[in-house]
């Protein structure tokens, strides 16, 4: 691990940091105490049971408050999934974990992932420790009908009365799933899950709590940080995410960091002699398809007959390639699409209609879609007509020219066209004055969180946070190298803190 930040971020990325740490930071002020709150709230046992396909791994239910300002109220059960530590004797505690989404379940993580990805001293000396986040997986999931969800307009409207129709469709969209879901669906906001999580350490008898977070996961440990801060022994965050974002701000750093993870696969092709669009100008090979694919030129290799939009291209690297990164891959997909051999690489799951979640015709009635009855109700995100759509949408295009924006996130902003103004849990700066150290991890070139974001939310909570960068590309940080494992197992396993502003360096990507 070597001292001091390494490198130094694009242009574009630079710009992002100067931006987002100005005056457009959002503030609504510290999330709301509610007094009546797990720690106010009896909570039962988990009657553990031997997990159906995983035998080795205990499975049960907690049952809790859907609305946590009325604890009496209606009931949801919560899925959590336990391996108990490897090395009972030399046991530290419970792990709780969550891998991000916002939709991801933590159940399968622990039973599925964790296994692989954690290393052998952590799981011997922790309970790894997954639950479902409420409208999740196995945690009452918030439903919608499928028929519906296969009927998504665009997210790039041209005028306003395409504008009126997206929001008309998100409407009629967020009744159906109400409709479908029940009254969870109105509090799958990451504070409710923030009051659960703190209800499942009293439940496992824990006296301090002990937390991976990654991605979106991050704002459940930063939120919980805020209101349970003297109850944490131990949180690593990874690929954090900056909760004090307004509108265009949030939009643009995110476009930015997509164009930077584009650019260092230029410079990882230009550099390696393998990449199957080595010696070419390869900014100009994909501009030429994402050209080609708007005027219908492009076929889909895995679907015959049917044609790539440019965001299906762009939305395909960003999070099945940017991620890894699996950059020679990427190159040969590419270069498969420039000469329409037939075939990519590898089967992969296709991005579907821009913007819109890919929807099969499965014969059933309704599909689990978790993601905008969460990140709606924990982002004020609502232009309010085309013209201030438009201009968000140019705006990410000026950040991200070859990538055309981010097109995760300008799909969840259109999601959220139509929907109330009111939101469980809007942006704020984060307040945390009780919590231990807590350690940061993020990657200099995350295509999905802006690296920009880690540094903001580190200004926010200086003294109470760590931050330790990974010099290399790719979301994922803690398995990237011996040195952010080290860094993170260290930590969790005997508080040793890595020294603010230390980093690892970069793993060349053998893709």
């Amino acid at each position: 691990m070597t001292k001091g930040l390494t490198g130094a971020l694009t242009a574009g990325v630079m710009a992002v940091g100067a931006l987002v740490a100005g005056p457009g930071v959002a503030d609504a002020g510290t999330p709301d105490r509610l007094p009546a709150g797990p720690s106010a709230t009896p909570v039962s046992r988990i009657d553990w049971k031997p997990c159906p396909d995983h035998p080795t791994a205990e499975c049960g239910t907690l049952r809790l408050p859907v609305d946590w300002a009325h604890p009496a109220g209606e009931k949801f059960d919560m899925a959590v999934a336990r391996r108990k530590a490897t090395d009972p004797g030399r046991r530290v505690g419970a792990l709780l974990v969550n891998p991000g989404g916002p939709g991801d379940s933590g159940v399968d993580f622990a039973l599925t992932r964790a296994p692989a990805q954690f290393s052998k001293d952590l799981q011997a000396k922790f309970d790894i420790v997954g639950f479902d986040p409420r409208g999740v997986g196995g945690s009452q999931p918030v439903k919608c009908s499928t028929e519906l969800l296969g009927r998504a307009p665009s997210p790039y409207p041209r005028d306003q009365a395409e504008f009126d129709r997206l929001a008309a469709y998100n409407r009629e969209l967020r009744e159906d799933c109400r409709r479908h879901s029940g009254p969870i669906f109105d509090h799958a906001d990451t504070l409710g899950v923030v009051r659960d999580m703190e209800a499942l350490r009293r439940s496992l008898g824990e006296e301090k709590l002990n937390y991976f977070g990654h991605s979106y996961g991050t704002l459940i440990g930063e939120q919980y940080a805020e209101l349970y801060g003297d109850r944490i022994r131990a949180m690593a965050l990874t690929a954090n995410i900056d909760h004090s974002l307004g509108t265009r701000d949030f939009m643009v750093s995110s476009a930015a960091a997509a164009e930077d993870s584009f650019h260092e696969f230029v410079k990882w092709c230009e550099r390696t002699p393998s990449c199957a669009l080595h010696g070419r100008d390869v900014a100009a090979v994909w501009d030429g398809l994402l050209d080609r694919a708007d005027r219908g030129g492009i076929q889909d290799p895995e679907n015959p007959g049917q044609t790539l939009s440019a965001n299906d291209i762009s939305l395909f690297a960003f999070r099945y390639k940017f991620y890894g990164p699996d950059h020679d891959e990427l190159a040969d997909y590419l270069a498969g699409l420039e000469a329409q051999t037939g075939r990519s690489p590898r089967a992969e799951p296709q991005p579907g209609t821009p913007g819109a979640t890919a929807v099969k015709d499965t014969g059933q009635q309704t599909r689990t879609e978790p993601f905008a009855a969460v990140f709606c109700q924990d982002w004020r995100i609502r232009p309010k007509d085309y013209r201030e759509y438009a201009r968000l949408t140019a705006a990410e295009l000026r950040a991200a020219p070859h990538m055309r924006g981010s097109p995760r996130v300008h799909a969840a902003m259109a999601g959220c066209v139509g929907w109330p103004d009111e939101v469980n849990n809007p942006q704020h700066r984060l307040r945390i004055t009780e919590a231990p150290e807590i350690l940061m991890l993020h990657s200099r070139h995350d295509p999905a969180n802006n690296y920009a974001w880690a540094t903001n939310v580190h200004r926010q909570t200086r003294g109470t946070t760590v931050l330790l960068t990974y010099e290399g590309a790719g979301h994922s940080v803690y398995g990237r190298s011996e040195c952010t494992r080290a860094a993170v197992d260290g930590y969790l396993t005997a508080l040793t803190v890595p020294e603010d502003g230390s980093s690892c360096p970069a793993v060349v990507p053998g893709g």
